[in-house]
């Protein structure tokens, strides 16, 4: 019973594919209803169905993250469809992969308002009504590669991985900051995991980076769906502030 989910209201961004699906997706088995959002509202709306299978409610709606009025109108949809909010998870990422001396100035902002920006909005938007109540989840998707640096020959991504970085402190901060009115803030921090954005990665590199994961395989839907229920659950209570790594056993060569 520690981890049952049932009744509770769960917002996905970026919930229509990928992790953000496969995270819905675990939160609704849990027995939570999910609302899923992104810019490819025909996606959000297909994980949506897969979800009501479930014997759960969810409903599909288009936003995007880094807009205050669209994030907004996420949160006013889903008070008005539901009546509350108890967990967040801030999925929705973007990156640029390219040296260092090549990076275009829009690209470097893109992925910051969306990793960043995108998720301080949510939460910033979801935090009155938890407020409110006296209890929430906010769970935010950082990375591995957000712990410090990573060789260009696996990862040459620093913009991704600047935003990441910045998404743990913004965990941190989130969660001392909100404390007090019993919600929690934690972070998953996947390792490689085949995603949109590491499709190119993988098809390059991908046996190199193989070698490098001390699991030697690449992570896959199934395993970030138990850390996600986990936070999501009452049985992460007393957890605040912690960056959750999710990554074959990479952090523990540091």
């Amino acid at each position: 019973m520690m981890f049952t989910l049932t009744d509770q209201v769960a917002i996905v961004t970026g919930g229509g594919r990928g992790l953000g699906r496969e995270m819905a997706l675990a939160l609704a088995e849990a027995g939570a209803h999910v609302v899923v959002c992104s810019r490819n509202l025909p996606a959000c709306e297909a994980t949506a169905k897969e979800i009501e299978a479930l014997g759960v409610r969810s409903i599909a709606v288009a936003c995007d993250v880094t807009d205050k009025a669209s994030v907004t109108a996420v949160v006013e949809k889903t008070l008005d469809v539901f009546g509350k909010i108890d967990i967040l998870i801030n999925n929705s990422g973007t990156s640029w992969a390219g040296p260092m001396v090549d990076i275009p100035e829009d690209k470097w902002d893109k992925v910051m308002e969306v990793n960043v920006k995108g998720a301080f909005l949510f939460s910033q938007a979801v935090a009155p009504s938890m407020m409110a109540r006296k209890a929430g989840k906010i769970i935010n998707i950082a990375s591995v590669s957000g712990f410090g640096g990573t060789s260009p020959l696996v990862m040459d991504t620093l913009p991704y991985n600047t935003s990441k970085g910045a998404v743990m402190t913004l965990t941190k901060d989130l969660a001392v900051k909100l404390a007090y009115h019993n919600i929690q803030v934690n972070a998953i921090a996947p390792g490689f995991f085949p995603t949109k954005i590491t499709k190119e990665l993988f098809a390059k590199q991908g046996d190199q980076i193989r070698k490098f994961i001390p699991a030697r395989r690449f992570g896959e839907g199934d395993d970030l769906r138990g850390a996600a229920v986990f936070l999501s659950s009452r049985a992460s209570n007393y957890m605040n502030g912690h960056i959750l790594v999710v990554d074959g056993g990479i952090q523990a060569m540091a």
